[in-house]
Protein backbone atom coordinates (compact mmCIF):
# COMPACT_ATOMS: atom_id res chain seq x y z
CA UNK A 1 0.00 0.00 0.00
CA UNK A 2 3.28 1.98 0.62
CA UNK A 3 4.58 1.79 -3.05
CA UNK A 4 0.79 3.25 -4.52
CA UNK A 5 1.02 6.82 -6.00
CA UNK A 6 -1.51 9.11 -4.77
CA UNK A 7 -4.63 9.18 -7.13
CA UNK A 8 -4.13 12.85 -7.41
CA UNK A 9 -0.74 12.80 -8.81
CA UNK A 10 -2.03 10.06 -11.60
CA UNK A 11 -4.68 12.17 -12.95
CA UNK A 12 -2.72 15.26 -12.42
CA UNK A 13 -4.97 17.34 -10.85
CA UNK A 14 -4.89 19.53 -6.92
CA UNK A 15 -6.72 18.41 -4.09
CA UNK A 16 -9.07 21.31 -4.83
CA UNK A 17 -9.73 19.96 -8.34
CA UNK A 18 -13.79 20.21 -9.20
CA UNK A 19 -15.57 17.00 -10.35
CA UNK A 20 -15.02 18.35 -13.40
CA UNK A 21 -11.27 18.40 -13.78
CA UNK A 22 -11.34 15.30 -12.22
CA UNK A 23 -13.54 13.65 -15.29
CA UNK A 24 -11.43 16.02 -18.16
CA UNK A 25 -8.10 15.15 -16.43
CA UNK A 26 -9.65 11.22 -16.38
CA UNK A 27 -10.85 11.51 -19.82
CA UNK A 28 -7.83 12.47 -21.48
CA UNK A 29 -5.68 9.74 -19.60
CA UNK A 30 -8.59 7.31 -20.77
CA UNK A 31 -7.79 8.14 -24.54
CA UNK A 32 -4.22 8.62 -24.37
CA UNK A 33 -3.69 4.24 -22.35
CA UNK A 34 -6.85 2.86 -23.93
CA UNK A 35 -4.98 -0.51 -24.70
CA UNK A 36 -6.91 -0.78 -28.33
CA UNK A 37 -4.60 2.44 -28.98
CA UNK A 38 -1.53 0.31 -28.22
CA UNK A 39 -2.72 -2.84 -30.36
CA UNK A 40 0.27 -2.68 -32.54
CA UNK A 41 2.86 -1.87 -29.94
CA UNK A 42 5.42 -4.15 -28.42
CA UNK A 43 4.32 -6.43 -25.72
CA UNK A 44 6.27 -3.67 -23.44
CA UNK A 45 4.55 -0.97 -24.86
CA UNK A 46 1.25 -2.86 -24.18
CA UNK A 47 1.70 -3.50 -20.72
CA UNK A 48 3.07 -0.16 -19.69
CA UNK A 49 -0.56 0.93 -21.65
CA UNK A 50 -2.62 -1.62 -19.51
CA UNK A 51 -0.80 -0.33 -16.00
CA UNK A 52 -1.75 3.01 -16.80
CA UNK A 53 -5.04 2.61 -17.84
CA UNK A 54 -5.49 0.48 -14.56
CA UNK A 55 -4.12 3.29 -12.16
CA UNK A 56 -5.77 5.83 -14.31
CA UNK A 57 -9.55 3.94 -13.84
CA UNK A 58 -9.11 3.11 -9.99
CA UNK A 59 -8.19 6.82 -9.40
CA UNK A 60 -11.08 8.34 -10.95
CA UNK A 61 -13.23 5.68 -9.08
CA UNK A 62 -12.19 7.25 -5.91
CA UNK A 63 -12.15 10.84 -6.89
CA UNK A 64 -15.17 11.09 -8.52
CA UNK A 65 -17.03 9.31 -5.40
CA UNK A 66 -17.76 12.21 -2.74
CA UNK A 67 -17.97 9.32 0.05
CA UNK A 68 -14.93 7.67 -1.50
CA UNK A 69 -13.33 10.39 -2.15
CA UNK A 70 -13.61 12.43 1.55
CA UNK A 71 -12.89 8.81 3.15
CA UNK A 72 -9.55 9.08 1.12
CA UNK A 73 -8.90 12.79 1.75
CA UNK A 74 -8.96 11.65 5.25
CA UNK A 75 -6.79 8.25 5.59
CA UNK A 76 -5.67 7.76 2.23
CA UNK A 77 -5.27 4.12 0.27
CA UNK A 78 -5.41 3.09 4.06
CA UNK A 79 -9.10 4.35 3.96
CA UNK A 80 -9.70 1.16 1.27
CA UNK A 81 -9.60 -2.82 1.95
CA UNK A 82 -10.85 -5.25 -0.05
CA UNK A 83 -10.07 -5.28 -3.62
CA UNK A 84 -7.81 -3.18 -5.18
CA UNK A 85 -7.85 -1.25 -1.67
CA UNK A 86 -9.80 1.22 -4.06
CA UNK A 87 -13.02 -0.70 -3.14
CA UNK A 88 -12.52 -0.75 -7.77
CA UNK A 89 -12.49 -4.44 -8.31
CA UNK A 90 -14.72 -5.57 -11.35
CA UNK A 91 -14.63 -4.86 -15.12
CA UNK A 92 -18.69 -3.96 -14.51
CA UNK A 93 -17.00 -1.01 -12.32
CA UNK A 94 -14.82 -0.08 -15.24
CA UNK A 95 -17.36 -0.31 -17.59
CA UNK A 96 -19.78 1.85 -15.49
CA UNK A 97 -17.07 4.68 -15.54
CA UNK A 98 -16.69 4.31 -19.16
CA UNK A 99 -20.00 4.62 -19.65
CA UNK A 100 -20.25 7.49 -17.32
CA UNK A 101 -17.39 9.30 -19.17
CA UNK A 102 -18.21 8.70 -23.13
CA UNK A 103 -21.58 7.55 -23.08
CA UNK A 104 -23.47 4.23 -23.34
CA UNK A 105 -21.74 3.74 -26.73
CA UNK A 106 -18.17 2.86 -24.36
CA UNK A 107 -15.53 3.70 -25.51
CA UNK A 108 -15.93 5.77 -28.57
CA UNK A 109 -13.96 5.69 -31.27
CA UNK A 110 -12.51 2.42 -29.91
CA UNK A 111 -15.28 0.11 -29.94
CA UNK A 112 -16.32 -1.92 -26.69
CA UNK A 113 -14.22 -2.62 -23.75
CA UNK A 114 -13.31 -6.06 -22.48
CA UNK A 115 -11.75 -6.32 -19.20
CA UNK A 116 -8.56 -4.45 -18.55
CA UNK A 117 -6.66 -5.21 -21.36
CA UNK A 118 -8.95 -3.63 -23.91
CA UNK A 119 -8.55 -5.56 -27.16
CA UNK A 120 -11.18 -8.14 -26.52
CA UNK A 121 -12.85 -9.02 -29.93
CA UNK A 122 -15.61 -7.28 -29.44
CA UNK A 123 -13.60 -4.40 -30.06
CA UNK A 124 -11.44 -5.40 -33.26
CA UNK A 125 -14.79 -8.10 -34.62
CA UNK A 126 -15.37 -5.06 -37.51
CA UNK A 127 -12.10 -2.79 -37.70
CA UNK A 128 -9.14 -4.85 -39.15
CA UNK A 129 -5.62 -4.52 -38.54
CA UNK A 130 -3.38 -2.16 -40.02
CA UNK A 131 -0.03 -2.90 -40.59
CA UNK A 132 2.92 -0.44 -40.95
CA UNK A 133 6.06 -0.60 -42.57
CA UNK A 134 9.29 -0.28 -41.35
CA UNK A 135 11.71 2.94 -42.07
CA UNK A 136 14.82 2.93 -44.11
CA UNK A 137 17.53 4.50 -42.80
CA UNK A 138 20.38 5.91 -45.78
CA UNK A 139 23.69 7.98 -44.97
CA UNK A 140 24.03 10.85 -47.70
CA UNK A 141 27.35 12.26 -48.23
CA UNK A 142 27.17 15.64 -48.64
CA UNK A 143 30.06 18.80 -49.32
CA UNK A 144 30.16 22.30 -47.67
CA UNK A 145 29.41 23.71 -51.06
CA UNK A 146 25.58 21.39 -50.83
CA UNK A 147 25.65 22.81 -47.27
CA UNK A 148 25.97 26.50 -48.40
CA UNK A 149 23.16 26.35 -51.06
CA UNK A 150 21.17 23.42 -50.77
CA UNK A 151 20.80 20.31 -53.00
CA UNK A 152 18.86 17.75 -54.29
CA UNK A 153 20.17 13.86 -54.34
CA UNK A 154 19.40 10.60 -55.78
CA UNK A 155 19.31 7.94 -53.56
CA UNK A 156 18.95 4.23 -54.37
CA UNK A 157 17.31 1.94 -51.64
CA UNK A 158 15.60 -1.48 -51.61
CA UNK A 159 12.52 -1.82 -49.84
CA UNK A 160 9.86 -4.00 -49.53
CA UNK A 161 6.37 -2.66 -51.96
CA UNK A 162 3.05 -3.85 -52.72
CA UNK A 163 2.94 -7.00 -54.73
CA UNK A 164 1.69 -5.84 -58.65
CA UNK A 165 0.28 -9.49 -59.11
CA UNK A 166 -2.44 -9.75 -56.22
CA UNK A 167 -2.65 -6.04 -55.85
CA UNK A 168 -1.02 -6.10 -51.88
CA UNK A 169 -3.67 -8.18 -50.71
CA UNK A 170 -1.75 -11.34 -50.80
CA UNK A 171 -3.78 -14.02 -52.67
CA UNK A 172 -5.44 -12.79 -56.35
CA UNK A 173 -8.85 -14.39 -54.65
CA UNK A 174 -9.89 -12.02 -51.99
CA UNK A 175 -12.49 -14.51 -51.23
CA UNK A 176 -9.80 -17.25 -50.10
CA UNK A 177 -8.74 -14.66 -46.92
CA UNK A 178 -10.84 -15.22 -44.30
CA UNK A 179 -10.90 -13.46 -40.97
CA UNK A 180 -8.70 -15.80 -38.61
CA UNK A 181 -10.92 -17.92 -36.20
CA UNK A 182 -8.94 -18.33 -33.22
CA UNK A 183 -8.71 -14.49 -32.49
CA UNK A 184 -11.64 -13.12 -34.82
CA UNK A 185 -9.25 -10.94 -36.91
CA UNK A 186 -7.36 -9.49 -33.68
CA UNK A 187 -4.48 -10.91 -33.73
CA UNK A 188 -4.28 -11.70 -30.52
CA UNK A 189 -5.43 -14.42 -28.24
CA UNK A 190 -6.84 -13.60 -25.18
CA UNK A 191 -6.37 -15.49 -21.57
CA UNK A 192 -8.90 -14.67 -18.57
CA UNK A 193 -6.85 -13.95 -15.20
CA UNK A 194 -8.32 -13.74 -12.00
CA UNK A 195 -6.79 -11.46 -9.30
CA UNK A 196 -7.42 -9.16 -6.80
CA UNK A 197 -8.39 -6.81 -8.92
CA UNK A 198 -11.07 -8.47 -10.13
CA UNK A 199 -10.92 -10.72 -13.87
CA UNK A 200 -8.52 -8.66 -16.13
CA UNK A 201 -7.30 -10.45 -19.53
CA UNK A 202 -3.77 -11.09 -20.97
CA UNK A 203 -2.92 -11.45 -24.69
CA UNK A 204 -0.31 -13.34 -26.80
CA UNK A 205 -0.08 -12.92 -30.61
CA UNK A 206 -2.36 -15.62 -32.44
CA UNK A 207 -0.89 -19.22 -32.95
CA UNK A 208 -2.95 -20.13 -36.34
CA UNK A 209 -2.15 -16.77 -37.64
CA UNK A 210 0.57 -15.23 -36.21
CA UNK A 211 -0.70 -12.09 -35.49
CA UNK A 212 -2.07 -10.74 -38.68
CA UNK A 213 -5.65 -11.21 -38.07
CA UNK A 214 -6.23 -13.49 -41.28
CA UNK A 215 -6.12 -16.69 -43.13
CA UNK A 216 -4.96 -16.86 -46.85
CA UNK A 217 -5.96 -20.60 -48.08
CA UNK A 218 -4.89 -19.47 -51.59
CA UNK A 219 -1.52 -17.33 -51.43
CA UNK A 220 -0.65 -15.54 -54.23
CA UNK A 221 2.42 -17.50 -56.04
CA UNK A 222 4.49 -14.46 -56.73
CA UNK A 223 4.49 -12.69 -53.03
CA UNK A 224 3.93 -16.34 -51.43
CA UNK A 225 0.70 -14.71 -49.44
CA UNK A 226 3.19 -11.86 -47.87
CA UNK A 227 1.54 -9.12 -50.08
CA UNK A 228 5.03 -7.75 -50.18
CA UNK A 229 8.13 -7.46 -52.71
CA UNK A 230 11.45 -6.37 -52.62
CA UNK A 231 12.26 -3.44 -55.06
CA UNK A 232 15.35 -1.37 -55.89
CA UNK A 233 14.65 2.04 -56.38
CA UNK A 234 15.78 5.52 -56.35
CA UNK A 235 14.53 8.51 -54.62
CA UNK A 236 14.97 12.21 -55.36
CA UNK A 237 15.93 13.78 -51.66
CA UNK A 238 15.93 17.52 -51.22
CA UNK A 239 18.44 18.69 -48.78
CA UNK A 240 18.04 21.92 -47.30
CA UNK A 241 20.64 24.02 -47.10
CA UNK A 242 22.34 24.57 -43.40
CA UNK A 243 22.63 20.85 -42.36
CA UNK A 244 25.19 19.57 -40.59
CA UNK A 245 27.07 16.66 -40.23
CA UNK A 246 24.67 13.89 -38.32
CA UNK A 247 21.41 15.42 -38.61
CA UNK A 248 18.90 12.75 -39.66
CA UNK A 249 16.05 13.79 -42.06
CA UNK A 250 12.46 12.13 -42.84
CA UNK A 251 11.33 11.95 -45.78
CA UNK A 252 7.69 10.52 -45.33
CA UNK A 253 5.95 7.34 -46.88
CA UNK A 254 9.08 6.66 -48.81
CA UNK A 255 10.32 3.66 -46.84
CA UNK A 256 8.65 0.13 -46.47
CA UNK A 257 5.40 -0.73 -47.69
CA UNK A 258 2.92 -2.13 -44.53
CA UNK A 259 1.48 -5.63 -45.19
CA UNK A 260 -1.51 -5.77 -46.81
CA UNK A 261 -1.42 -2.20 -48.02
CA UNK A 262 -0.48 -1.08 -44.90
CA UNK A 263 0.87 2.20 -44.11
CA UNK A 264 4.57 3.31 -45.35
CA UNK A 265 7.51 4.01 -43.25
CA UNK A 266 9.65 6.88 -43.63
CA UNK A 267 12.99 6.99 -45.30
CA UNK A 268 15.45 8.73 -43.00
CA UNK A 269 18.35 10.34 -44.28
CA UNK A 270 21.81 10.69 -41.93
CA UNK A 271 23.53 13.72 -43.23
CA UNK A 272 27.39 12.96 -43.13
CA UNK A 273 29.40 15.71 -44.02
CA UNK A 274 32.68 15.24 -46.21
CA UNK A 275 35.94 16.84 -45.50
CA UNK A 276 36.73 20.43 -47.44
CA UNK A 277 40.05 20.73 -48.75
CA UNK A 278 40.38 24.30 -47.31
CA UNK A 279 38.26 24.62 -44.50
CA UNK A 280 37.25 23.52 -41.33
CA UNK A 281 33.74 23.87 -40.03
CA UNK A 282 32.87 25.41 -36.93
CA UNK A 283 28.58 25.48 -36.80
CA UNK A 284 27.97 28.09 -39.25
CA UNK A 285 31.56 29.46 -39.37
CA UNK A 286 34.46 28.24 -41.41
CA UNK A 287 38.00 28.20 -40.16
CA UNK A 288 40.68 28.70 -43.16
CA UNK A 289 44.79 29.18 -42.37
CA UNK A 290 46.79 30.92 -44.58
CA UNK A 291 50.63 31.37 -44.59
CA UNK A 292 52.43 34.56 -45.29
CA UNK A 293 56.57 35.40 -45.70
CA UNK A 294 58.17 37.44 -42.88
CA UNK A 295 58.06 40.40 -45.42
CA UNK A 296 54.55 40.75 -45.98
CA UNK A 297 53.84 40.10 -42.01
CA UNK A 298 56.36 43.17 -41.48
CA UNK A 299 55.12 45.07 -44.33
CA UNK A 300 51.37 44.42 -44.67
CA UNK A 301 49.95 42.72 -47.46
CA UNK A 302 46.70 41.99 -49.85
CA UNK A 303 46.27 38.03 -49.99
CA UNK A 304 43.47 36.17 -51.88
CA UNK A 305 41.12 33.83 -49.71
CA UNK A 306 39.21 31.26 -51.28
CA UNK A 307 34.96 31.12 -50.09
CA UNK A 308 32.46 28.14 -51.29
CA UNK A 309 30.89 30.59 -53.75
CA UNK A 310 33.57 32.68 -55.16
CA UNK A 311 37.27 34.32 -54.22
CA UNK A 312 37.64 37.05 -51.64
CA UNK A 313 40.16 39.83 -51.19
CA UNK A 314 41.84 39.96 -47.49
CA UNK A 315 44.06 43.09 -46.39
CA UNK A 316 46.93 41.73 -44.21
CA UNK A 317 47.82 45.02 -41.86
CA UNK A 318 51.77 45.82 -41.28
CA UNK A 319 52.99 44.18 -37.96
CA UNK A 320 50.65 41.20 -38.16
CA UNK A 321 51.57 38.32 -35.66
CA UNK A 322 51.35 35.06 -36.50
CA UNK A 323 48.39 33.26 -35.09
CA UNK A 324 46.21 37.10 -35.81
CA UNK A 325 42.93 35.84 -37.20
CA UNK A 326 41.05 38.07 -39.42
CA UNK A 327 37.08 37.68 -40.39
CA UNK A 328 35.50 38.25 -42.94
CA UNK A 329 31.86 38.52 -42.31
CA UNK A 330 28.52 36.43 -43.94
CA UNK A 331 30.59 34.50 -45.90
CA UNK A 332 29.68 31.42 -43.76
CA UNK A 333 27.24 28.59 -43.94
CA UNK A 334 23.20 29.32 -43.27
CA UNK A 335 21.62 28.02 -40.43
CA UNK A 336 19.40 25.09 -41.06
CA UNK A 337 15.79 26.43 -39.72
CA UNK A 338 15.69 25.63 -35.87
CA UNK A 339 19.01 25.12 -35.61
CA UNK A 340 20.68 28.62 -35.09
CA UNK A 341 19.93 31.65 -37.59
CA UNK A 342 21.47 34.43 -40.11
CA UNK A 343 24.45 33.36 -41.77
CA UNK A 344 28.25 32.30 -40.66
CA UNK A 345 31.59 33.79 -41.21
CA UNK A 346 35.28 33.01 -42.25
CA UNK A 347 37.68 33.46 -39.70
CA UNK A 348 41.11 32.76 -41.31
CA UNK A 349 44.45 32.52 -39.18
CA UNK A 350 47.72 34.07 -40.29
CA UNK A 351 50.43 31.82 -39.93
CA UNK A 352 54.08 33.89 -40.72
CA UNK A 353 56.41 31.39 -42.04
CA UNK A 354 60.00 31.42 -40.99
CA UNK A 355 62.75 30.25 -43.53
CA UNK A 356 65.26 27.87 -42.77
CA UNK A 357 67.63 28.08 -45.36
CA UNK A 358 69.01 31.38 -46.51
CA UNK A 359 71.87 32.53 -48.98
CA UNK A 360 74.64 34.62 -47.59
CA UNK A 361 73.12 37.67 -49.47
CA UNK A 362 70.14 36.92 -47.32
CA UNK A 363 71.74 36.49 -44.33
CA UNK A 364 73.58 40.03 -44.73
CA UNK A 365 70.03 41.51 -45.24
CA UNK A 366 68.78 40.15 -42.17
CA UNK A 367 71.76 40.90 -40.41
CA UNK A 368 71.26 44.29 -41.20
CA UNK A 369 67.70 44.31 -40.24
CA UNK A 370 68.65 42.52 -36.94
CA UNK A 371 69.74 46.19 -35.54
CA UNK A 372 67.17 47.88 -34.23
CA UNK A 373 64.57 45.03 -34.43
CA UNK A 374 64.52 43.64 -31.01
CA UNK A 375 61.09 42.68 -29.46
CA UNK A 376 59.44 45.09 -27.79
CA UNK A 377 55.39 44.25 -28.00
CA UNK A 378 53.09 46.60 -27.34
CA UNK A 379 49.89 46.03 -25.45
CA UNK A 380 47.63 44.49 -28.13
CA UNK A 381 50.64 42.27 -28.85
CA UNK A 382 50.48 40.77 -25.49
CA UNK A 383 47.19 40.51 -25.28
CA UNK A 384 47.59 38.27 -28.21
CA UNK A 385 50.38 36.32 -26.95
CA UNK A 386 48.86 35.63 -24.46
CA UNK A 387 45.90 33.75 -26.10
CA UNK A 388 48.36 32.14 -28.09
CA UNK A 389 50.13 30.73 -24.98
CA UNK A 390 46.73 29.59 -23.53
CA UNK A 391 45.56 27.85 -26.44
CA UNK A 392 49.40 26.22 -27.00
Amino acid sequence: MANKRDYYEILGVSKSASKDDIKSAYRKLALKWHPDRWINGSDEEKKTAEDNFKEASEAYSVLSDDNKRAKYDQFGHAGFSGAGSSGFSSETDLNDILNSIFGNGGFGGFGGFSGFGGFGSNSRDNRPLVFKGRDIRKRVHVTLEDVLNGVNKEVEIERDVACSVCGGKGSKDSSKIKTCPTCNGTGQEQRVVNSIFGQSISYTTCSRCHGEGKVNTAPCSHCHGTSLVRKKEKISVSIPAGVQNGIQLSVKGEGHSGKYNGIKGDLLIVIEELKHKDFVRDGQNLQYVHTISVTDAVLGSEIIVPGLDGKYKLKIKPGTQSGEIYKIKGKGLPAIQGFGYGIGDIFVKILVWIPRDLTNEQKKHFEKLKEGLEPKPNEADNILFNKLKTNF
